[in-house]
Order: C-alpha cells, then sequence, then structure tokens
C-alpha cells in the first residue's frame, strides 16, 4: 500500500520550511499533490508551481480557494497510490517540523481504513483561539452524535482509501468546506469510517512569515490577539455554520 499527499496551500511565508522539509515529506508519501488558489500573489504562485520540477509532485490551481480541497483529492486520484491522506500545508509543516513521530503514525494509520477522521488532542486544541475552539466544538458536538463517535472534524487533516476518495469527487461539487459533509457521504454509503486523536496539530497561524514553527508564547500572544478583533468572532461563527449545514444537508440528502 502507498499514500498520495493531497494538500491545499495559501502560502503565507512558509516556502522555506517547506524545502527544509521536502526530503521528509517526499520519503513519507508516493507522491504530492498541491492545490494552490488562483488568486494568490503571482510571487507566491509561481514559487509554488516551479515545485512541479520535483519528482512525484503535482501543482493544481483551482479558480478560487474554495475549490482547493476537491481539486487536492481529485488529482490525488491521478496518482497509483491506494490511499491518499488530505492535509492544509500550513498545518502539515508544522506538524513534521515539531512532531514528526505522531505525523507518521497518523500516514501509517491512513492506510487501515476507508475514511479517517484525524483530531487534535486537548492540549492542542486548547492552543487555537476562543473564536475557533468554542464555534468548532459546535461542529464537533453535532456529527459526533450522528456519526455514533467522538470526532474533531475542524482539524484540517483526514485519511481516505482510493474507493472512498473516488465516491467523494463523483458525489460531490467544489466549493464546500467538506470538513463534515465528507464524513457523512461516505458514512451513509457505508464506506469504514474511524478516528484517531494525533499530537502536533496545535494552532498554526501563528506560524506565519516565520522561518520556524512559533513558540507557546508567541501562540498565546497572537490567539489574544486574534479574538480581539469582533470581525475574527463573526468569521468564524459563519464558517461553523456553513460547515453545519453542509453536513445536516448531506445527512437528508438521497443516495442514488
Amino acid at each position: 500500500m502507498s499514500v498520495t499527499l493531497a494538500c491545499t496551500w495559501r502560502p503565507h511565508g512558509e516556502m522555506p520550511r517547506f524545502q527544509r522539509l521536502f526530503s521528509q515529506l517526499r520519503e513519507a508519501y508516493a507522491a504530492l499533490v498541491i492545490a494552490v488558489p488562483g488568486e494568490v500573489d503571482p510571487a507566491d504562485l509561481d514559487a509554488v508551481r516551479a515545485l512541479e520540477r520535483q519528482d512525484g509532485v503535482l501543482v493544481v490551481v483551482p479558480p478560487d480557494r474554495t475549490q482547493t480541497r476537491h481539486a487536492a483529492i481529485r488529482t490525488a486520484l491521478q496518482t497509483q497510490a491506494t490511499h491518499v491522506h488530505y492535509v492544509d500545508m500550513d498545518r502539515l509543516l508544522r506538524w513534521v517540523e515539531t512532531r514528526p513521530d505522531a505525523w507518521q503514525k497518523i500516514v501509517a494509520a491512513v492506510q487501515t481504513t476507508d475514511c479517517l477522521i484525524i483530531g487534535r488532542s486537548e492540549t492542542d486544541f486548547r492552543t487555537h483561539p476562543q473564536s475557533l475552539q468554542l464555534t468548532e466544538t459546535i461542529v464537533n458536538t453535532v456529527f459526533s452524535h450522528l456519526l455514533g463517535m467522538a470526532v474533531d472534524l475542524c482539524s484540517g487533516t483526514k485519511g481516505f482509501s482510493r474507493r472512498a476518495a473516488q465516491f467523494l469527487v463523483d458525489h460531490t461539487s467544489p466549493g464546500q468546506w467538506a470538513d463534515a459533509e465528507w464524513p457523512m457521504l461516505l458514512h451513509r454509503a457505508g464506506f469504514k469510517i474511524d478516528a484517531v486523536t494525533a499530537d502536533g496539530l496545535d494552532w498554526e497561524t501563528a506560524d506565519r512569515h516565520q522561518a520556524q514553527a512559533a513558540d507557546a508564547e508567541t501562540q498565546r500572544r497572537l490567539a489574544d490577539l486574534y479574538d480581539r478583533n469582533p470581525n475574527s468572532w463573526a468569521f468564524r461563527t459563519q464558517i461553523a455554520l456553513d460547515i453545519v449545514r453542509e453536513g445536516l444537508d448531506t445527512s437528508r440528502r438521497e443516495m442514488a
């Protein structure tokens, strides 16, 4: 068995860290698929496109950021891997940099089921701003009940078998958040779903434009600044509402 990495990436100064960690990523994955929205800064887009000169790297550029997750999974199916590990690139870089052991265990675990919901430990979850913690807890509470297991759907990473990934591409459309939609769709279709908690999925936004992963004090300071902005709460509330609506719509959708 083998795993293809399917990443979304809206670059925020992470390229030097990516280049430093690239050899570790290539050792772990059969191929790397990177979906970058077309509206990013042209210099960043050119830098990511240059990665295609590396063996085993595929770059896809959908029109906007709402289509990147779907595009990443769809393009991953062009490889021969038996499984797909989806993850947001900024989250992945922090994960590999700070807890490579935990990350490698998840890459192995992805190959054991159709849909692996990868959640954050309680310690990692608490590093996020309160505006994320409180709104994402609502999402997780709703779908833990509907799926019949404790899940963390907003961690930015999941694993899929090739068959499950193909089902998602065939039965969903670009433009959704997919955090709840994808597992709910696979659940209703009878795919095997498992949940696991991983270390190393602490708040990654504090790493932007930094030479290395931010320390705990920097995380706390920036999380507090994030929460002081009323727009952050409005934005995160809207995202949570959209994710819940998508998941509930999927739970009511007629299955072909």
